[in-house]
Order: C-alpha cells, then structure tokens, then sequence
C-alpha cells in the first residue's frame, strides 16, 4: 500500500498549506463575526468580500476543485493524495469553500459529473465548478429512521411529463445559503412491492421551484450555523421534469453508494485537520499559560494527554489513508468496512482532541474567543452525519463475522 504523495503534488500542497495558513486563517475570526451583522441569512458586504477575494485568489493560483479524483477536470489527485489536502482545508471552516473543496457541494458535482444529463452539466455542474452557485443534498426526513435509508417516504410521483413532490426533509445543509441555487433530493419512486433498494431514486430540484417551503432552520447545539444552514423543508406539490431524474427510477441507492462513501472520507480528512488545529492550539495554551508557578504543561497529566492526542491523531491519520488507498483500488465493496472505520475513528478522536484542547484554556476554551468550541459542536455533528456511528459499527461488525460463518448475517 502506498500512502505517498507524488512530488508535484507534494508542491501543490506546500502551497495550500500556505494559503490556509498565511490568508485564510487570519480572516475566519472576523468573517465569523460578520454573522451576527444584520440578516443573519445573508452575506454582509465585508463577508462576500472575504470569501470572494480568497476564492479569486486560489482560482487565479490553480488551486481549485482539488476533490475531483477521477476527473479531466480535477488535478488527477488519488483519493491518498486528496486526504493530504482535505487535512489542510479542516484546519479552519473556511478553506474548503476557499478551494472549491466544500460538502455538499463536493458530492453533488460528483454525482452530476457521474450520473447526470448534458443539460444537468451545462445548467448546474458548470457554475458549481467555478464557484458561482452552492447546492443542497436532501435526504434525510423527521419522520422516518433516515438512518435506514430504506425508510426515505418522500413521494415522487409522475404525472404526465412531470413528477410531483411532497413530503419534508431536515438537516439539508447549505439550504439555507442565498446562493444555494439546486437541491439533489432523495425520493420514493416505487411500491413496497418491489426489493427495498429498487424503491427510491433521486432527482434534482431548482431551489427556486413553486412548492418548496423552508420551515426554520435547525440548531446544532444552539447555533443555527448561518448563513449556510440546516434547513427543515416542506415539499408540496413541487413539480419538476420527469427528465430531472438521476439515471431512473429505482436507482437512488446506486447513486447514494457512490456519493457518499468520498463525501464520509472526505469528513473524516477534515476532521483530522481539526484535530491538528485544536492539538496546536492546546500546546501553544500549555506554554504561555502560568498557573501554581509553571507553565501549564509542566502541570498534572498534561505531558501525557498532549502525547495521547498526537499518537491518536497519527493513528487515525494511517486509518484514513488505508481507507483512501482501498478507495483508488475501485472497488466499492472492499472499501465499504474500511470506510465505516474511519467514519467512525475520526470524529471522536478529534472531538477528544478538541475537548482536551478546551480543558487546556479553562472558560475561555468554551467561549466565542477560541474556535474550540464550534469546532467541538461541528465534530460531534459529524458522528452522526452520512450515517451515525452505531450504523458503521454495525458494519464493520457484520464484515468481520463473515470470515467466520457461511451463512448470511
């Protein structure tokens, strides 16, 4: 297995650790600010041009869609070379959307590349891929255990040369973003009478479309994480043309395989940069902190909780990359466990990282002062988001047993 990263490339990162480090960093504290600024859901003026100068920036510089894998239009990064960057974009909220690198954009220009129409390229994939319009994946529902995806109840049904759509769906993050122009929606298609997973498909949706009603948004923790949101949404009577559909009726499941084993990975990347963000922070806290007459990481068991959070940043990091690597191999299913895995190592290493990092600042470690503490509530988001962790044990687990049985578990 190799975990390398070609030496081209290697540059490249290089750069974007810079950028990340040198332009992007220092302008999250006051673009976060911005927020609280007016209209909540809306970009202020100061907001858009941080964000935008940035992005022209990285644009300008070719360090752009670097998520596109297994693409003419991406660099022709491995999934291995990819989590190296991913790492750096977590290390502040704002450097994936810098790059072009932010869920759920990330997955849904996948899934249009992969699955959609030439006209579904020119109207949608296009100015995603420059950065002009955001997206929106809808899957989840209040009402149903999404965590089944087989339970997904929105109805889809076609009438004449449109489907029709009604039903609700939470958690759509992004919804709430002005720019958020296109939604890729989950639906249900077919009759319990038909296998489980031929049921469903997906469609795509204008934002813009008559029916769709946006409900509030949902609060993480008590952030409502604006402008771009998590929204709760009603469909109702929302027509769209039956060419709208992803590959048919029946076929939401192939497309769901495909864009959510890169969109959990790419989680996971980040999360390890949010980790080493957090660990870095701790150490420097440790240093310049005083207390009973020493530096605080001279104090109690802080030599040993600093070395405890390097080692299972490393770990976790090796796990990624093995994942990654299974990934490049191309084969879904054998990538499938080893994904389950580091969806579920990832977050909660970072989140006791981050949790460790806290403890180090005391109070203000909880406060708005430090990054901590939205980090913390993102991470804990991320062990249940594309899956919570009980479903990726619970796959993990029925991997293992079928080395010891023949029989079906």
């Amino acid at each position: 297995m190799d975990f390398g990263i070609r030496e081209e490339n290697r540059k490249l990162l290089d750069r974007v650790a810079a950028m990340v480090r040198d332009e992007i960093t220092p302008l999250a504290e006051e673009y976060e600010r911005e927020v609280a600024t007016g209209d909540r859901w809306q970009f202020t003026a100061r907001q858009t041009e941080i964000l935008e100068t940035l992005k022209a920036r990285a644009k300008a510089e070719g360090l752009w869609n670097f998520f596109l894998t297994d693409s003419d239009k991406g660099f022709g990064l491995t999934t291995v070379e990819y989590a190296y960057f991913a790492e750096e974009m977590g290390k502040t909220p704002l450097a994936a959307e810098v790059f072009n690198c932010a869920a759920p954009d990330t997955g849904n220009m996948e899934v249009f590349e992969r699955y959609g129409t030439e006209a579904m390229k020119k109207q949608w994939l296009a100015p995603l891929l420059a950065g002009e319009i955001r997206s929106a994946y809808c899957m989840t529902e209040p009402d149903v255990a999404s965590s089944d995806a087989t339970n997904i109840s929105m109805s889809c049904v076609l009438d004449g040369d449109d489907y029709v759509l009604n039903g609700e769906k939470w958690w759509a993050s992004g919804a709430g973003d002005p720019r958020c122009a296109v939604y890729i929606v989950m639906v249900k298609t077919g009759g319990d009478e038909l296998p489980k997973h031929k049921q469903h498909a997906m469609v795509v949706v204008p934002s813009n479309a008559d029916g769709i009603e946006i409900l509030r948004p949902m609060q993480v923790y008590g952030d409502d994480d604006a402008p771009h949101g998590h929204m709760h949404m009603r469909f109702t009577n929302v027509r769209i043309p039956r060419e709208n559909i992803l590959l048919g009726e029946g076929r939401g499941f192939e497309i769901a395989q495909g864009r959510l084993g890169p969109g959990r990975i790419h989680h996971c990347m980040r999360a390890i940069g949010q980790a080493e963000a957090a660990l870095g922070h701790m150490c420097k806290r440790s240093l310049e902190r005083e207390a009973f007459g020493k530096a605080l990481a001279h104090l109690g068991a802080n030599y040993d909780i600093i070395a405890e959070c390097r080692m299972e940043i490393e770990q976790a990091r090796l796990l990624c990359l093995k994942a990654a690597w299974y990934m490049d191999q191309g084969d879904a299913r054998a990538a499938a466990p080893w994904i389950s895995m580091i969806k579920t190592v990832a977050p909660r290493m970072a989140l006791k990282v981050i949790d460790e990092a806290s403890q180090m600042y005391g109070a203000q470690g909880v406060s708005q002062d430090t990054p901590l503490a939205h980090a913390w509530t993102h991470v804990r988001t991320l062990r249940l988001a594309d899956g919570p962790d009980a479903v990726h044990r619970r796959q993990i687990a029925r991997s293992e047993l079928r080395k010891y049985t023949q029989q079906k578990v």
